[in-house]
């Protein structure tokens, strides 16, 4: 375990990053963001207090090359962005169609983000069912490698017909992971099904400063833990009780995992305070 607190949280050979969706709100300015800090500069700013960002606007519209190789410049050299794809390859009847989509996006300049991107999380729509087939097409249809840069990815399901073991098998198979919706109304699957963990929380709550009480970040925090060490949280949902059985650790660490955990919706305005208590509860304040 490092003792750089100006490094992202390591377990072993696991990084750990902890963050929030975007970084303009409104809310933000003030509670957050200091007084004077002018719009453009907030990017650099949020990066420079947290260890990881999800872009979200990327899921309504293209983004142009330059605009993501600018934010990779803004932010710190150890910094990672999550990014969300595009509606327009997700929210469709056939995704066994999405191919030119896909295509479009990975090529379309979101690989100026170098070492600096994180995984691409494929949100779907809370009324997308379920079709083996079809989903199986969908998943063979995500690049691994893009001009010889390696590429993870999420997939993050909304509707009750995902809960099931056949899903799970698909995404273990390809190497996804399933996002896991902690303190959600959405439906809940923990199970790993890929070398990292994809967590997005949205409990926060506006009578707490942190977003969450202490208890309930000791817990989370006590979560990325144990997954970053291989291992699996109590009291999550899995679905696949028998894939999910932790494997032990080798020599080498292969059991660790990369953990991106990132604090969305529920009471917005708290997500940078919650984000920043946890990053002290598993590495310290960040100094940058």
């Amino acid at each position: 375990m490092t003792t750089d607190m100006k490094r992202p949280h390591r377990v072993a050979a696991a990084e750990i990053r902890i963050g929030i969706g975007g970084w303009t709100y409104e809310p933000w300015r003030g509670p957050f963001y200091p007084a004077g800090l002018t719009q453009k500069r907030e990017l650099e700013y949020a990066s420079r207090k947290l260890t990881s960002i999800e872009i979200n606007g990327t899921f309504y519209g293209a983004q142009k090359p330059e605009t993501f190789a600018k934010w990779r410049d803004e932010t710190p050299d150890d910094f990672v962005f999550a990014v969300k794809a595009p509606r327009f390859a997700t929210h469709r009847r056939t995704l066994a169609d999405a191919g030119e989509s896909i295509e479009r996006f990975v090529t379309g300049g979101v690989m100026e983000l170098k070492h600096k991107l994180g995984p691409i999380n494929w949100q779907f729509a809370p009324t997308k069912q379920f079709d083996s087939e079809d989903f199986e097409a969908f998943l063979s249809l995500l690049p691994k490698n893009v001009g010889g840069q390696t590429v993870r990815h999420a997939v993050e399901v909304r509707h009750q017909s995902f809960k099931r073991a056949e899903f799970v098998a698909l995404a273990r198979k390809h190497g996804v992971a399933i996002v896991m919706a902690g303190d959600s109304k959405y439906l809940q699957i923990a199970d790993i099904t890929a070398p990292f963990v994809y967590a997005r929380i949205m409990g926060a709550v506006e009578d707490e400063p942190n977003g969450y009480d202490d208890a309930a970040l000791d817990a989370w925090a006590e979560r990325v833990r144990r997954w970053a060490s291989g291992g699996m949280p109590k009291g999550l949902d899995v679905v696949d009780q028998v894939g999910a059985a932790p494997k032990k650790a080798s020599k080498s660490d292969a059991a660790t995992r990369d953990v991106y955990l990132y604090v969305i919706s529920g009471f917005k305005a708290h997500n940078p305070a919650a984000s920043m208590a946890l990053i002290e509860r598993l590495c310290g304040k960040l100094e940058r």
